[in-house]
C-alpha cells in the first residue's frame, strides 16, 4: 500500500483518487479552493454534458491532432463506460436529440455528492484551501491558510486543469513551477470560446442576446449545421465554439479569419436565385429578402452587414451570398471566458503512462495536458478517462519500483 498525493479535486483529479483508492493505496486530494469540482458544479448547471453516445469510431476523431496519445486512455474507459460508473452512482442518463449524454437530474451536484461519498467510504482523504506552490527536495510544497507546508508521499499525480474560468481554480499556476524543472509545455490557449467582431452601436442595441438558428457554417474543420449566438461583442455558441480551434489557429497564422454561413440551407442557390428574382423591382429589400428567401430579422441584417450594395441589387449574386456569408473575426476572446483551453504538458514530456520524464513517480492528467476538444461531452469523457488512465500507469510504476 502506498501513499499517494492528487494534487487537484476536479474531475480528473477524482476519478483518479477512485482507482488508486479501489486498489488499496492511501490517497489524499489537495485543492486550492475550499470545495471540490466547481468547474464541474458550473458545467452542471447547463445541464452536466458527460459523453456522446456517437459511435466510438468518430468519437475518438474528436480529440485530433492529440487522438494518438489518448487513445489508450479512451480505449479503456469509453463513453458506455463512463455511463455504466455514472449509473452506479446513482445518477441515471439519458441521450439527448443531439447524441449527448446527461444526467436525468440535468445538474452535476447529486452526481458529485454520491462521488465524494464514495471516496470517502474508500479512504480518500481532502485537504482544501492548499494551493500548489513546487516542488521541494523531498516532496511537494503548498500554501496555505496557516502558512506553507511540505508534504512528501510515494507518488504524486496532478490534475489542476487548464486555464479558463481561474475563478473555478484552472488558473495555470502550475505552469511556471513545472517549466522550472524542464517540462516542456505548450502555451495555453482558449479553446471552445467565442470571437469578436466590428458590430455597430445600433447592432448590438438590437440584436445582442439574439441567436442565429437553422444554419450551417464553415470554416477549416468543415461544414457543421447547428446556431449561434449574437453578443455584445461578437458571436459566441455551440455552433462556434465547434469551429473555434480552426479559427482561433488561422487567425494566429494570417490575421484574418471569416466564419462562412449559409443562411439558407435547405434551398439551392439556384432556387433562392430564382425566387429572388422573382420579386418586384421595386420591393425594399427587407421584403426581397423575406419573400424571396424567408429571411428577416437578424438574419436579415447580417446580409445588410456583409454584403456589396451590387450583391444585393443582383439575384444571382445575392444568392450565392446568402449561401456563404463570411462574418469577419478580430479576435478570440480571453482564455479567462473560454469553457476550456488548449496547450499544456506536451505528450513529449511523458511516457506512456503519463508520467513526467523530468520527474519520475509525478503523473499528469486532465486539462493540464496539451489536448483539446469540441463541447458535447469530449471535454469531460477526456478528463475521467486520462484521470483513470494516468492513476493506472501510478501503479504500475509502484510495482515496477
Amino acid at each position: 500500500m502506498a501513499n499517494v498525493v492528487i494534487v487537484g479535486g476536479g474531475p480528473a483529479g477524482l476519478m483518479a483518487a477512485e482507482v488508486l483508492a479501489t486498489a488499496g493505496h492511501r490517497i489524499t486530494v489537495y485543492d486550492g479552493l475550499p470545495s471540490l469540482a466547481r468547474k464541474l458544479l458550473l458545467a452542471g448547471k447547463s445541464g452536466l454534458n458527460l459523453t456522446h453516445a456517437e459511435p466510438y469510431e468518430r468519437f475518438v476523431t474528436r480529440y485530433r491532432p492529440a487522438s494518438p496519445a489518448l487513445t489508450a486512455a479512451l480505449d479503456a474507459f469509453r463513453p458506455d463506460a463512463l455511463i455504466a460508473w455514472a449509473n452506479g452512482l446513482g445518477a441515471e442518463t439519458f441521450v439527448g436529440s443531439s447524441g449527448r449524454v446527461f444526467p436525468k437530474a440535468m445538474k452535476a451536484s447529486p452526481l458529485l455528492r454520491a462521488w465524494l461519498k464514495r471516496l470517502g467510504e474508500l479512504g480518500v482523504t481532502v485537504q482544501m484551501r492548499h494551493r500548489w506552490t513546487g516542488f521541494s527536495e523531498t516532496g511537494l510544497t503548498f500554501e496555505t491558510p496557516d502558512g506553507a507546508v511540505e508534504v512528501t508521499a510515494d507518488a504524486a499525480l496532478f490534475a489542476l486543469g487548464g486555464a479558463s474560468w481561474p475563478r473555478l481554480g484552472s488558473d495555470a499556476a502550475w505552469v511556471a513551477p513545472l517549466r522550472a524543472i524542464g517540462v516542456d509545455i505548450a502555451d495555453l490557449k482558449p479553446a471552445n470560446a467565442g470571437f469578436d467582431v466590428d458590430w455597430d452601436a445600433p447592432f448590438i442595441e438590437r440584436f445582442a442576446g439574439t441567436p442565429v438558428k437553422s444554419v450551417t457554417a464553415t470554416s477549416d474543420a468543415g461544414t457543421l449545421p447547428g446556431e449561434f449566438v449574437i453578443s455584445g461583442h461578437g458571436i459566441e455558441g455551440s455552433l462556434v465554439y465547434a469551429h473555434s480551434a480552426a479559427l482561433r489557429d488561422r487567425l494566429e497564422r494570417t490575421g484574418k479569419a471569416d466564419l462562412v454561413i449559409d443562411l439558407a440551407p435547405g434551398r439551392s442557390a439556384e432556387r433562392l436565385a430564382h425566387d429572388l428574382a422573382k420579386q418586384g423591382a421595386k420591393a425594399s429589400f427587407s421584403n426581397r429578402l423575406r419573400k424571396g428567401a424567408g429571411l428577416d430579422g437578424v438574419k436579415a441584417t447580417l446580409v445588410r452587414l456583409f454584403s456589396s450594395e451590387e450583391e444585393r441589387r443582383d439575384p444571382a449574386r445575392l444568392a450565392a451570398r446568402l449561401k456563404a456569408l463570411p462574418i469577419p473575426l478580430r479576435r478570440i476572446r480571453p482564455i479567462e471566458e473560454a469553457i476550456s483551453s488548449a496547450g499544456g504538458v506536451r505528450f513529449t514530456a511523458l511516457d506512456e503512462h503519463f508520467m513526467l520524464t523530468a520527474r519520475p513517480g509525478v503523473f499528469v492528467a486532465g486539462e493540464m495536458l496539451d489536448w483539446e476538444a469540441p463541447t458535447g461531452g469530449y471535454l469531460l469523457t477526456g478528463c475521467f478517462a486520462t484521470g483513470r488512465a494516468a492513476a493506472r500507469g501510478l501503479m504500475d510504476w509502484l510495482k515496477e519500483r
